[in-house]
């Protein structure tokens, strides 16, 4: 009897479990909202994102580098209230997280990234709060060729690319930790507005509050 009630309650929570589903995150700004999903495969990034949205880290942080066809970025802390035309993006929590690359994730359209240092940074580890949002762009087939060798893409990841675009020269460069599943339209919208150069910093802030949906 003890037996098979230790199987009834396993049983219980992997239904709970599965019906509960990923963790998912909305991404607030003046252009619309973002909602995201984090993966489960990459738990060092989800619980850190999780960690820092439910404290309030991301509110009022602006997306301080766009680039169009590229992405979104933002999390630096040094942009809360930061003066116009202050050049950003060295910021930070005071810690990095180790990369978590997985085959399956990649930088297709909406993915959720972390940012990084290039400089003394062999292990291609997380900054601890800036991330990015791919909008990316749709590449020619002998261009997807190069990089379905040189990122080892699977034919599924290569016909993904060429249907929603993103940016494949990423991969394995920077941890993909989720994915957009609403807000595309307005990605799109922040992707475009008007930048100062060659900082990539909008002439106009773009602010954003991050929480957790569930």
């Amino acid at each position: 009897m003890t037996r098979l009630f230790s199987i009834f309650l396993f049983t219980i929570l992997l239904f709970s479990a599965c019906e509960k589903g990923p963790t998912t995150v909305l991404i607030e700004t003046e252009y619309g909202n973002m909602k995201a999903i984090l993966y489960d495969e990459t738990p060092q990034h989800r619980d850190n994102f999780i960690k820092l949205a439910n404290e309030g880290f991301y509110d009022d942080l602006l997306f301080h580098r766009i680039i169009p066809g590229f992405m979104i970025q933002g999390g630096d802390p040094d942009s809360k209230g930061a003066a116009p035309n202050r050049p950003l993006g060295g910021g930070g929590p005071g810690y990095t997280i180790p990369a978590e690359f997985v085959d399956s994730k990649v930088h297709l359209r909406g993915a959720l990234a972390a940012a990084r240092t290039g400089q003394n940074n062999p292990e291609k580890r997380s900054s601890g709060s800036q991330f990015y949002i791919v909008q990316g762009q749709k590449f020619q087939d002998q261009q997807m060729q190069f990089f379905q060798q040189s990122k080892n893409l699977s034919p599924e990841q290569m016909q993904a690319y060429k249907e929603k675009g993103g940016r494949p020269d990423l991969d394995r460069e920077y941890t993909v930790f989720g994915e957009l599943i609403e807000g595309f339209d307005v990605l799109d919208k922040i992707a475009v507005v008007p930048t100062n150069k060659p900082t990539n910093r909008p002439v106009q802030d773009v602010k954003m509050k991050v929480r957790v949906v569930r």
